[in-house]
């Protein structure tokens, strides 16, 4: 039985003042859209898109429905997209050891963004390879909202894993996504399209939100490897 005074315990409104258990799983897809509304994911999709609209090449009047993979509100979480603005792939220098209190940019090479009439945009990640990318939506955690970031079952089932990473209540910035393909093939990583999922806890405001830390505010871009 779960003790008096512990925290997932709180004062629901309008309920006479009797205790009720807050829910320990995450949270679902209306109360996500209702924190959206109030900044937390920016820019925000209500629902699930699995498809969008693009114009046969050459002929800019006439569209089709393009199959993507999914992205937006989900039921118990938001796949989040992956931005087309950098991508960078870890690659071995002679003499170079990745120290992550002295992160040297030189283990990392800019990868090439392709363009494909009918697929859309997309980065190649090499087989047994690493990589660094960022996810388009900004996001804001209240203070009593921690987020987890897991991969999405479709580039599981190619090989490419995504790092399980939290985001602790009271970050913002726009997310650092590692990646992994250990697959031995290569892989196209779609831009613009989901590339994880992130799911949302919320509780109790905490005592120690993340404020000032190392990684808050994060930017548009790749941000590296600090203490």
């Amino acid at each position: 039985m779960t003790p008096p005074n512990d925290q997932r315990e709180a004062f629901i409104p309008g309920s006479r003042g009797i205790r009720h258990l807050q829910p320990a799983g995450p949270i679902p897809d209306w109360r996500i859209r209702q924190l959206a509304a109030e900044g937390m994911i920016s820019p925000f999709e209500p629902g699930k898109i699995r498809e969008v609209e693009s114009h046969f090449p050459g002929a800019p009047w006439d569209t089709y429905k393009r199959k993507v993979i999914s992205y937006g509100c989900s039921s118990y979480g938001y796949d989040l997209t992956l931005s087309p603005k950098e991508f960078r792939i870890f690659r071995h220098v002679p003499g170079l050891i990745v120290d992550p209190k002295d992160f040297d940019d030189r283990c990392l090479a800019h990868a090439e963004l392709h363009h494909h009439e009918r697929d859309g945009d997309f980065f190649i990640l090499p087989g047994h390879t690493y990589a660094l990318g960022v996810v388009i939506e900004r996001l804001k955690l209240p203070s009593n909202v921690t987020a987890e970031f897991i991969g999405k079952s479709t580039y599981a089932r190619c090989g490419v894993i995504i790092n399980l990473t939290p985001g602790e209540a009271g970050w913002e910035g726009y997310l650092t996504l590692e990646m992994s393909n250990s697959s031995g093939a290569d892989c196209r990583i779609y831009a613009d399209e989901g590339i994880c999922q992130a799911q949302f806890f919320e509780g109790l405001p905490c005592d120690q939100p993340y404020g000032d830390g190392k990684y808050q505010g994060q930017a548009a871009g790749v941000t590296l490897a600090k203490v």
